[in-house]
């Protein structure tokens, strides 16, 4: 009994084992949000300490490493922690971001817009001056629905259609592509841009990114380049 005691007594590390195993405790009442990787390292260390020889203890050294190694993972956890809070924080600002815009009227690149209240907008730029425009309207099977002239002189244009088609029946709903055919009075090519526009009536956030809904066409925010 007498070698027991002494042996136990002198221990080393006896003072940390049961420092480590209250900070373990204490840890784990105070923060819901410790690691069980984290735990599981914690048990090792105070299993490896409780059951090692007392006349041949761990070595100091490797005490201490495993002490370096325990808190670069306590320190990896916390960053994990910190990152994911970051991210959560990042997403909730971009979506207050984005409704923002519900409820107005934007313009962005692409030239596809959704027929709303009987009307889809488009914005094109000439340019240069043409001799002859060609605005072309076409469903989203491809199909030509409207054609008519538009503006010759360079810059930037609005064109709005109503939903009657070319051959006098009338679309209520749907998306439509507009399409730019110019050219100068040789027959060369004017170069043109066509940009959507259209009221934005959501937002969209399953692709992990901010979309903007302007009808059930997702544009993303960085595409939107006024807002009206």
């Amino acid at each position: 009994m007498t070698t027991a005691t002494s042996s136990t007594s002198s221990n080393p590390y006896a003072s940390l084992i049961a420092g480590t195993g209250s900070s373990t405790s204490s840890t784990s009442s105070s923060s819901a949000a410790v690691s069980s990787a984290y735990n599981t390292f914690i048990t090792l260390l105070t299993t490896q300490l409780q059951n090692q020889d007392p006349l041949n203890p761990t070595d100091t050294s490797t005490f201490t490493q495993e002490l370096i190694g325990l808190s670069g993972v306590e320190q990896q956890l916390d960053t994990n922690q910190t990152l994911s809070s970051m991210n959560t924080d990042l997403t909730t600002i971009t979506q207050a971001n984005g409704l923002g815009y519900v409820g107005k009227t934007v313009t962005a690149s692409g030239a596809t817009s959704p027929l709303q209240s009987g009307t889809a907008q488009w914005d094109y730029t000439l340019n240069s001056t043409s001799a002859a425009t060609t605005l072309t309207v076409k469903d989203s099977n491809g199909n030509t629905v409207y054609s008519t002239s538009g503006a010759t002189t360079s810059g930037q244009h609005s064109f709005s259609w109503n939903g009657v088609t070319s051959s006098g029946s009338t679309v209520t709903s749907g998306d439509f592509t507009l399409t730019v055919s110019a050219s100068d009075g040789t027959g060369t090519a004017v170069g043109s841009t066509v940009n959507m526009v259209g009221q934005v009536t959501g937002v969209d956030t399953s692709s992990g990114s901010t979309q903007l809904m302007v009808g059930d066409i997702d544009v993303p925010i960085a595409n939107v380049t006024a807002i009206n």
